[in-house]
């Protein structure tokens, strides 16, 4: 059986770029340009809360960096490197080669070298990364920066994760066929790196959409201390949500969660420059409804009526997502 040290040697001890310390010191080294802030991430992924155990490796490997990856997209931070922890509870090589084959080609794809990490023996198998990325001050995407008027965007599609989850879960009747349209989106979502750059400096504000469009949004309106006003057919639903109960759509696109696209708001005369920008940057974008003075997220439906009822998103210390 392979030691902790050889597993690091034979999977994770790929060469780093020239100016770069990686792994076999104690610590990593990597430089910060000149007027750059360093902004950096943590996610946890435990088996059983954050993914099916049965998981395929390389979709790990891959979802693991993304989910990071997309923190510095909602700050607008270009990714400078990452660490990671793995706790294992058996040494299985060949699964974690594939791991580190998805780990590394979503790494290698963004420019976020793996500079070093640990691995240990667990009884759940667990997955820790951090990501460094750099940013200007004056540019950096903050939740706090809404502004009234503000037209609110979200970038991608919406709910399939959500319902892919479910489908897994038994709690929609089996459709393999939806469920192969929808498990992508759950098991390999592609961080919004390049719209986050191309935003900074533009938008006002902006959150990865991880929890949930109601609750992410929530956050924005905390922070900016505003509130808001949806306009719900305007949400750009999944194609493959197609004819499921409207019920079960309205949940999957106002509180699903795991979707790893970029809510941010930007002042109405800004608009053409933020469809140059995601032309740019290759992502779809959609204006969903507008930032208010008056606190509170209110979803104006298609009859003119207001939404009542809908709860957050996805928590960590709740047993169900609502």
């Amino acid at each position: 059986m392979s030691s902790e040290f050889a597993l690091i040697s034979r999977y994770f001890s790929r060469p780093v770029p020239a100016g770069m310390l990686g792994g076999g010191d104690d610590c990593a080294l990597f430089p910060v340009p000149p007027g750059r802030q360093l902004a950096t991430s943590i996610d946890l992924l435990l088996a059983g809360t954050h993914f099916f155990p049965d998981v395929d490796p390389a979709a790990l490997g891959h979802k693991s960096l993304a989910v990071n990856l997309s923190d510095l997209a909602a700050m607008g931070a270009e990714p400078v490197s990452c660490v990671l922890g793995l706790a294992l509870p058996r040494v299985d090589e060949a699964w974690v080669a594939a791991f580190a084959d998805g780990f590394y080609a979503l790494a290698d794809r963004w420019g976020c070298p793996l500079v070093g990490g640990d691995t240990t023996r667990g009884e759940c198998l667990t997955v820790s990364v951090t990501v460094f990325g750099v940013v200007a001050p004056e540019r950096a995407l903050r939740r706090g920066g809404a502004r009234a008027g503000d037209d609110i965007w979200v970038s991608g599609r919406l709910g399939a994760a959500d319902i892919a989850l479910r489908l897994m879960q038994g709690r929609l009747p089996a459709e393999p066929d939806r469920l192969s349209r929808c498990r992508g989106a759950l098991e390999r979502p592609e961080p919004q790196v390049a719209l986050g750059l191309a935003l900074a400096g533009l938008a006002h504000a902006a959150i990865d959409l991880s929890d949930g469009l109601l609750q992410d949004l929530g956050h924005i309106l905390a922070a900016s201390r505003c509130g808001a006003d949806l306009d719900y057919a305007s949400l750009p639903a999944d194609p493959a949500l197609a004819g499921l109960p409207e019920a079960c759509v309205r949940e999957a696109l106002l509180a699903g969660g795991d979707v790893y696209q970029l809510c941010f708001t930007a002042a109405q005369a800004d608009r053409a420059a933020v469809e140059r920008a995601a032309a740019q940057a290759g992502a779809p974008v959609t204006r969903i409804g507008r930032i208010a003075a008056e606190p509170g997220a209110r979803v104006h439906l298609p009859d003119g009526t207001l939404l009542a009822g809908m709860a957050g998103g996805f928590d960590h210390f709740r047993e169900t997502s609502s």
